[in-house]
C-alpha cells in the first residue's frame, strides 16, 4: 500500500476513537495523532494554574497564557505509542483522569485554544499519512481528508466503557459520574459555538455500541484498502 492518505476520525467522548486510531497508524505505519491529549494537557495545565474549577473559569488568563503552553508527542517503545509531554513534562497519566475530563469540554470550547492546537495539528498532517482522531478533524483540521469516520455509541455503553478503563486505573469513580461526565460533554461539544461535533457530510458514521475493537478495526480498513486501490 504505497498511497498515503489522511484518515480523520471524530465522534462523541469513549466512543473508542484513539483505540481505533492507534491500530490504524500500526497497522499502515502512519503517524498517529490524539488532539483530545493536546486539548487535555492546555486543561491540565489551566488546573495547575487555577484558571479554572467547577465555580470559576478565567478565561482570558488562559489565553494571556497560551503563548507560554508548549505541547509535543514523545513516543514510548515500551508502550508502542506517543505520549503527551506539556513543557517538556510528561503528562500522560495525569491529563487522563476524571477531573481533567470534567473540564475539557469547557477549554475546548475557547476558540482562542481551538486555533492555537487547529494550526498545529494542520503542520502535522501536511505530509499525509496520518491518522489523527478528535472532535473536529474531518470538519475543521482535515476537511478533504480522503478518509472521514464518525464514531458513536449510545451514552450508557460510552460510560460503561470508561467507568471499566478507570477502575482498572484505580481511580474511585463511580458509574454515574461517568455517565454524568459524558453526557455533560456530549452536550457542550454538540453546542459550542466554535467548531461544535458534528458528522462531516462525507463522513462514514459507525456504531459500535455492539462491535468488538477486532470488528470495527476490520471494517475501517477495509474501508482504508478500498480507497487506497482508486488512487
Amino acid at each position: 500500500m504505497d498511497k498515503k492518505i489522511t484518515i480523520a476520525i471524530d465522534g462523541f467522548s469513549s466512543t473508542g476513537k484513539s483505540t481505533l486510531a492507534k491500530q490504524l497508524a500500526k497497522k499502515l505505519g502512519y503517524v498517529y495523532v490524539d488532539t483530545g491529549a493536546m486539548y487535555r494537557a492546555v486543561t491540565f495545565f489551566a488546573m495547575q494554574n487555577g484558571y479554572i474549577n467547577p465555580d470559576f473559569f478565567d478565561k482570558e488568563s488562559l489565553i494571556n497564557s497560551l503563548p507560554f503552553i508548549k505541547l509535543h508527542f514523545k513516543f514510548n517503545p515500551d508502550l508502542g505509542f506517543a505520549e503527551m509531554y506539556l513543557n517538556d513534562v510528561n503528562v500522560e497519566i495525569a491529563i487522563r483522569k476524571i477531573e481533567v475530563s470534567n473540564f475539557v469540554s469547557k477549554v475546548a470550547e475557547v476558540s482562542e485554544v481551538r486555533t492555537k492546537l487547529v494550526e498545529q495539528q494542520k503542520e502535522m498532517g501536511k505530509d499525509k499519512a496520518i491518522v489523527m482522531d478528535g472532535r473536529d478533524i474531518g470538519t475543521v483540521v482535515f476537511p478533504d481528508a480522503e478518509l472521514k469516520i464518525f464514531m458513536t455509541a449510545s451514552a450508557s455503553t460510552r460510560a460503561q466503557r470508561r467507568f471499566d478503563e478507570l477502575q482498572q486505573k484505580g481511580d474511585d469513580v463511580s458509574y454515574e459520574a461517568v455517565l454524568k461526565n459524558v453526557e455533560e460533554r456530549d452536550y457542550i461539544d454538540t453546542h459550542r459555538v466554535d467548531s461544535p461535533l458534528v458528522k462531516a457530510d462525507d463522513a462514514i458514521e459507525i456504531d459500535n455500541s455492539h462491535l468488538s475493537r477486532e470488528e470495527q478495526f476490520q471494517v475501517v480498513l477495509d474501508l482504508v484498502n478500498e480507497i487506497t486501490k482508486t488512487l
